[in-house]
């Protein structure tokens, strides 16, 4: 019996293992991102009940959740980008 498998084996084994990573990689991404939103919601609507308004700072959260969302998957984007070359 032999240790090795069918020729292709690792080939098909490393585009797996890479496909899987940058799905996981993605998941994280996403996850941050609407991580960022809510986070912005939530201390929007904090503000909103201590300043008595409605909803003014839970707009300005969710703007600003987004914002810094956008920005964090752009820096993970080009550290990406940068680390393959």
């Amino acid at each position: 019996m032999s240790d090795h498998g069918a020729p292709g084996d690792d080939r098909r084994t490393e585009t797996a293992r890479r496909q899987v990573s940058r799905a996981v990689g993605h998941t994280v991404e996403t996850t941050s991102f609407f991580g960022s939103i809510m986070a912005g919601l939530l201390v929007g609507w904090v503000a909103d009940r201590l300043a008595g308004t409605d909803p003014l700072f839970i707009v300005i959260g969710i703007v600003a959740g987004f914002g810094v969302g956008f920005w964090k998957m752009w820096v993970d984007y080009t550290k990406a980008t940068d680390d393959r070359h």
